[in-house]
């Protein structure tokens, strides 16, 4: 077998969680990433048969019964990724219709994979419903865009319109916007069954005075959702208290749509 911490889908986790605390976006042990994996692609890692532990889930999920995924673990600091990848990340197989995970690496403290599990199982399902090629839920609390939910108008119109006004590239990046959540009690099957039910319109879901939920086919597109909405959350932070003097206008945004071959979310933009 190969050595697992040099398989390419590893060292992207790897990077990408050492990254996002860099941003500042996963303090302590706030946020994380599941990123699904084909099994010819693990079995070049791991012995598949060999399972270490069974662990409960929580949920049932069908549509993924049978998937393997890169999970990071409940309790674990993003700044520990790099170092211990053993310790703080895990490869499970669902199995039972999804209400049991076959851990087959990883966690080797006794732990295991995130208690937002189920949202994040939840939204895999939603989303490869829209794209098949989905691959990626990635959760974290970025400041700004934190920020924005105690100030701003929570309506997912608006709030999409905001953000695709403060940056000219947004309404490129996310055309189909983002949808927004209020306040829900974090790591229940209820906030997971709600942000899945968003996420069958957009990949990008805000829970209010929480964080965001991010979905995409790699882990780099992913990272990028989010970090186009945190840069517009930001300088819509920097000027929300300021008179607006000027703006990106609706015949602007459709003049991008057809630059770039991409069509804004229906009803979003006056015609």
């Amino acid at each position: 077998m190969k050595d697992i911490l040099t398989a390419p889908f590893m060292v992207e986790m790897i990077r990408t969680a050492t990254n996002m605390y860099a941003h500042g976006w996963d303090e302590r042990n706030g946020g994380n990433i599941s990123l699904m994996l084909e099994e010819s692609g693990v079995s070049e890692y791991l012995d598949t048969q060999n399972v270490l532990r069974k662990i409960p889930t929580g949920f049932t999920a069908p549509e993924l019964d049978g998937k393997y995924f890169l999970v990071t673990g409940t309790g674990k600091y993003f700044k520990n990724v790099q170092y211990a990848p053993d310790v703080n990340l895990g490869v499970v197989r669902l199995t039972e219709q999804g209400r049991q995970a076959e851990l087959l690496w990883g966690y080797t403290d006794g732990g295991q994979f995130t208690s937002e599990f189920p949202a994040h199982m939840m939204s895999h399902v939603a989303r490869l419903k829209v794209d098949p090629k989905n691959r990626v839920v990635m959760h974290c609390h970025p400041a700004n865009l934190l920020a924005m939910t105690y100030v701003h108008d929570l309506d997912e119109k608006k709030f999409t319109r905001t953000l695709w006004q403060m940056c000219t590239e947004c309404i490129v990046v996310f055309p189909e916007g983002v949808n927004v959540l209020p306040w829900m009690l974090c790591g229940t099957n209820e906030i997971g069954e709600a942000t899945a039910e968003k996420m069958r319109t957009a990949r990008l879901v805000v829970w209010s005075q929480h964080g965001i939920y991010g979905a995409g086919k790699d882990l780099d597109e992913t990272f990028g959702l989010i970090e186009t909405a945190e840069k517009a959350a930001e300088i819509y932070m920097k000027i929300a208290h300021l008179p607006l003097v000027n703006t990106i206008t609706d015949e602007q945004m459709h003049r991008l749509e057809k630059r770039f071959g991409i069509k804004a979310r229906e009803g979003y933009l006056e015609e």
